[in-house]
């Protein structure tokens, strides 16, 4: 192959009421893949999916196994037209929730479990912490090394980390709510061209997430595993992984730690990936590609026209 291919899967935000509609409707494959998740949950996610309401799709519990069923229907459909996914992708890789699509797609756990298992994680996530307790800020524009130091100045306060390094000179911090505004405001005075507080339920890939990180050592230690078909590229690590029982343990990590997606196109680029191919709802991941490394060309794939475009790509 002229071009290494790598596929990635979307994180959460990349959620929209109506997605996976015009995939059901155009594709037996994806119709599946939506009736198998709604059956492993023992309910209409797919509703919820299509018609809304937005509150309720926003819900971690329901917008992490949504954005994965979007993904796999995506997968699916292309397999169904022929796409073999080891022989024509090097690697996989996903954005926090999107590292199990990729491990679902790349066989590493079965559908049903994958949903049951972001279904445990988004509750998990939601009930580590009480409402109000934690936060959540984007800080733009501060050099990584820059953070560092904010978040371990404003740790005197509380907890206050980096969750989120997704390059572009945009970095997510995570903690209690006075140390990730006390961090927001050193970062402003620092040079950051804007400290923006999320509207996020909770403080998500940062310590206090433990109770969570546990609750998914238990699911995971009752779930079937297999290695994947083609490596991993790890959000804690931004390196290659291939052990199912380690990568197991990574994704209990990945909970309270930093998900490294700077690093992970960054490897990408500089072991010969040249596509980045983004699977599922959104464009999120193709634009931050396209702002960590302009020498990786970034595609979205998440309806019938992306599919018939990827399809005589993939398979030329």
């Amino acid at each position: 192959m002229s071009m290494t291919i790598a596929f990635t899967f979307p994180g959460q935000g990349s959620q929209a009421v109506g997605m996976g509609k015009d995939l059901a409707e155009n594709f037996a494959e994806a119709r599946a893949v939506l009736e198998e998740v709604d059956e492993a949950l023992g309910e209409k996610l797919s509703d919820v999916m299509f018609n809304g309401p937005e509150d309720t799709l926003t819900l971690t519990a329901n917008a992490q196994p949504a954005l994965m069923a979007v993904s796999i229907a995506v997968i699916r459909v292309l397999q169904a037209k022929g796409l073999d996914l080891k022989s024509k992708v090097a690697y996989v890789a996903g954005h926090s929730l999107g590292e199990y699509s990729a491990l679902c797609a790349a066989g590493t756990f079965s559908l049903a479990d994958t949903a049951r298992l972001l279904r445990i994680r988004g509750n998990a996530m939601q009930a580590a912490v009480p409402v109000g307790v934690g936060a959540m800020a984007a800080i733009i524009g501060l050099e990584h090394a820059d953070v560092v130091a904010v978040c371990e100045e404003a740790a005197a306060t509380g907890a206050c980390q980096i969750a989120n390094d997704n390059g572009g000179g945009q970095i997510v911090i995570s903690g209690e709510k006075a140390a990730v505004e006390k961090a927001a405001g050193l970062a402003t005075d620092r040079g950051a061209k804007r400290a923006i507080l999320l509207p996020v339920s909770a403080p998500f890939h940062s310590k206090l997430m433990a109770p969570a990180a546990e609750a998914m050592r238990a699911a995971l230690a009752t779930v079937a595993k297999s290695d994947p078909v083609v490596p991993l590229i790890a959000n804690v690590r931004a390196a290659p992984v291939s052990g199912a029982d380690e990568i197991a343990s990574l994704l209990v990590e990945q909970v309270t730690g930093q998900v490294r997606w700077r690093e992970t196109v960054e490897w990408f680029a500089g072991n010969g990936v040249t596509t980045l191919y983004e699977l599922g709802s959104g464009k999120v991941l193709t634009g931050l590609a396209r702002r960590i490394d302009k020498t990786v060309n970034g595609i979205s794939v998440g309806g019938p026209a992306d599919i018939d475009a990827a399809v005589a790509a993939l398979m030329a």
